[in-house]
């Protein structure tokens, strides 16, 4: 990966612990964003591919790249031709059995800066609220005792 023509960086705190969240997290299941759907094609693992689909739009693919359970995972999605977005999750156990979820959103690529204000308009806002929903569903499904991987 080359240098980030930009990145920007969201965390959020739940009250699931970490091992919960890492387990919820990493199923595709999970990541309601709507109207985005997601799919995972085999294990969350390196080299597996998904998919994610919004209404009237042609499905975008990405790839996982790295896995470093329980802790952190890389995910790429190929904007253009020279261009990716990668998404850097880091799971962070804290010492009240809570959690820190982090997300680093990062635009890299020899032809990146086409991309930037593309990237600067889909993810400033919206990634921060979808990881405050993301981290109370997975306090409220440890909480209520649901499976953190269906």
């Amino acid at each position: 990966m080359t240098a980030g023509a930009w990145e920007i960086t969201h965390t959020v705190e739940t009250s699931a612990s970490s091992s919960f969240a890492w387990n919820y997290w990493t199923n595709v299941a999970h990541w309601a964003d709507p109207p985005a759907e997601f799919a995972l094609e085999g294990p969350f693992a390196p080299g597996s591919q998904g998919t994610t689909r919004l209404p009237g739009e042609e499905p975008m693919y990405w790839v996982i790249r790295e896995v470093a359970a329980p802790n952190s995972a890389t995910i790429e999605l190929p904007v253009g031709e020279g261009a990716s977005v990668f998404f850097k999750w880091r799971v962070d156990g804290l010492d009240d059995r809570r959690t820190r979820l982090t997300q680093r959103i990062v635009l890299a690529g020899e032809k990146a800066d086409a991309f930037l204000e593309q990237a600067k308009a889909a993810f400033s806002t919206s990634p921060a609220d979808g990881m405050r929903r993301l981290a109370a569903a997975m306090a409220e499904a440890e909480r209520s005792g649901q499976e953190s991987s269906l």
